[in-house]
């Protein structure tokens, strides 16, 4: 299936299967109680989601969302939970998804623990960069995302994008 930018794979609290990304990049977003929105994740290329229904089913925790086109297969439940009971290498299959994605949640920690802002938003746009090129980081997410990402108010993030526009170009308006 072909999921264009902007558009919705799943909302949170429904069920339904998993979906390998072929090829993209999603968002992950969980409403809260109070209605405020938060990014939580950055899904990629390769990646089988949700990762917290690997091993059993469970409802969606969160909302994806295309950031950019992406190329999707669905997942039959029942073909995939069928397939991890009877086939031992479907855990092994399953380890090493987990893997790489706690390897990219590392990265993301990184990110996070730099000391400076300036440094904070480097790092995710260095990362992203790779995913994404020639597309911007502001071109997949907007000032708010990129603050929830790295720690930081979005204030901090239009001035920080403004004051190194040679280094990390602003592209379109953000929210």
């Amino acid at each position: 299936m072909l999921l264009h930018k902007g558009e919705t794979l799943f909302r949170q609290g429904e069920s339904g299967p998993l979906y390998h990304v072929r090829k993209g990049l999603l968002k992950i977003v969980r409403v809260h109680e109070d209605g405020n929105p938060f990014l939580m994740n950055i899904i990629v290329s390769d990646e089988i989601i949700p990762h917290h229904s690997l091993v059993s089913p469970n409802a969606y925790h969160g909302t994806a969302i295309a950031l950019v086109t992406c190329e999707i297969d669905v997942i039959p439940p029942n073909e995939w939970y069928q397939a991890v009971g009877q086939d031992p290498e479907k855990s092994r299959e399953i380890a090493l998804l987990l893997q790489d994605k706690l390897r990219m949640m590392q990265q993301r920690i990184d990110q996070l623990t730099q000391i400076t802002p300036l440094d904070k938003i480097m790092k995710l746009q260095q990362w992203l960069e790779k995913l994404i090129f020639p597309a911007l980081l502001t071109d997949v997410l907007t000032q708010d995302e990129i603050g929830q990402l790295v720690g930081l108010r979005r204030e901090t993030v239009n001035r920080i994008l403004r004051s190194q526009s040679s280094r990390l170009p602003a592209g379109p308006k953000n929210s």
